[in-house]
């Protein structure tokens, strides 16, 4: 069973933010896939490497709309992205240098952050992003 299972309540009905969003969840299911049947370290430092570039490339994305369509909350949410961003990081510092082993702490930390980061930051944009014409 997968740690976090895609649904329509993660929808933003945003074609190219779904699809991204559907990948960082594949990600981080595919880390506790990984972390459950105690992968090599290597693996496991690849897939949250992984997690971090992808989620940058995400990231970017939005906030290039944020930036086109002057969205009024970008600042704040511009701030949870890089706070994402050096959490990932300071997990993946601490693993390469074997103080961190990768936990369900960890893990729950990924799908509460992902999961409430998609339902509540990300659709308080949609309506916002669809009167833009984005789809």
């Amino acid at each position: 069973m997968s740690l976090i299972e895609w649904g329509n309540k993660l929808n933003v009905d945003i074609e190219e933010i779904d699809n991204q969003h559907k990948k960082l969840v594949g990600l981080v299911n595919d880390l506790h896939l990984a972390m459950k049947e105690r992968k090599a370290k290597e693996t496991l430092g690849k897939i949250i490497e992984g997690l971090k570039d992808y989620a940058i490339v995400h990231f970017a994305t939005e906030e290039k709309y944020f930036d086109q369509f002057n969205y009024v909350n970008s600042t704040s949410h511009k701030r949870e992205h890089q706070g994402f961003i050096d959490k990932v990081n300071e997990f993946n510092a601490g693993f390469d240098k074997g103080k961190i082993m990768l936990s369900m702490e960890i893990m729950d930390f990924l799908k509460e952050w992902l999961l409430n980061h998609i339902q509540k930051k990300d659709m308080a944009y949609a309506s916002f992003f669809h009167e833009k014409g984005l789809k």
